[in-house]
């Protein structure tokens, strides 16, 4: 299917949209022809960068829609400067950070625009998400910290009932909430918030930079909000999927977050939150091995937390206690 030309905004659109692609030709027509579908009278600027896809999607994208803005990477440059390379070319009033397995609802668009519209305040909006089954995923979260991430990965949260876990799924998400922060495959930004505080930084290849991103708006005064009155389908993890079976970024993936993580601790809280993170997370993976191994004699589970915590402390390493990134 061809992108119809009312894709195409004339003067300053209401929503430019940035597609992030890699090796997901098989989701492009889909999801572009969910903007289509739920624009609504709302003119629309449609960006996508691949991140140099192996799988035909600059080629389509070429031939099938003229009407969207390529930016055709020749090497993965990660999610967070993919988006930041879409900068110098955003007219909208708003920005929506979607992913290519993100699909929106008819409502969608008009709804989040029409909240953003009444809440002057509200710096990012995130929506209710949903998987292929329907079933909901995390939605409205809470930072996380060395501590709350030790507690769910351990499974000794029970014991904390007071704990802020990353995902709180014990309340029903049918209500408007403000929040930490909302995840990245479909995140709508004020464009007064990237003109005051920016978009991501560029350090965190894969992961944690929507998380960051909120940290930083919520400082300078933005409110982040989770909205229900609307759904989208996210599948999750198409791109790691191709990865696997193209090229070895798939088997990096668990590396890139604990890179991440490691960033995001020493950039947040410092080197003594940076070591209490490695701390417990090397507390976590010798509790994990040694369940694996008393309860359940799983060999293949215990090698894995201390594959696990060894590759923490190669990171902390290679970044230099998490001063700079690997890639």
């Amino acid at each position: 299917m061809k992108t119809s030309a009312s894709i195409l905004a004339v003067g300053r659109p209401d929503i430019t949209v940035v597609l992030v692609s890699y090796n997901t030709v098989h989701l492009l027509g889909r999801v572009l022809a969910a903007l289509e579908s739920g624009r609504n009278g709302l003119s629309l600027q449609v960006i996508v960068v691949d991140n140099a896809s192996s799988d035909g999607s600059v080629e389509v994208l070429k031939s099938q829609y003229p009407n969207v803005e390529l930016i055709a990477n020749q090497t993965n440059m990660g999610f967070a400067r993919a988006n930041n390379q879409a900068l110098p070319r955003l007219r909208g009033r708003y920005v929506l950070l979607l992913n290519t397995d993100a699909f929106v609802s008819p409502d969608t668009l008009s709804k989040t625009v029409s909240f953003m519209d009444a809440n002057s305040k509200c710096g990012v909006l995130g929506v209710k998400l949903v998987g292929r089954d329907g079933s909901l995923q995390p939605s409205c979260r809470y930072f996380p910290t060395p501590w709350n991430l030790f507690l769910a990965s351990t499974g000794v949260a029970r014991f904390f009932p007071r704990a802020r876990l990353v995902d709180d799924m014990s309340w029903d998400h049918k209500s408007v909430r403000e929040c930490d922060w909302v995840p990245g495959c479909y995140y709508l930004v004020r464009r007064e918030v990237i003109d005051e505080v920016g978009l991501f930084d560029p350090r965190y290849f894969l992961y944690y930079e929507e998380v960051d991103h909120c940290r930083g708006l919520r400082k300078a005064g933005w409110s982040v909000i989770y909205y229900p009155f609307t759904e989208v389908m996210h599948i999750g993890g198409e791109s790691a999927a191709s990865a696997e079976s193209l090229t070895s970024v798939g088997r990096q993936i668990l590396p890139l977050q604990i890179e991440s993580e490691l960033l995001y601790f020493r950039k947040h809280y410092g080197l003594l939150g940076l070591a209490s993170g490695v701390l417990l997370a090397t507390l976590s993976d010798i509790v994990t091995a040694c369940k694996a191994l008393i309860r359940s004699l799983d060999g293949n589970r215990a090698k894995a937390a201390v594959r696990h915590a060894g590759t923490i402390l190669k990171l902390l390493v290679d970044t230099r206690l998490a001063s700079r990134a690997t890639r």
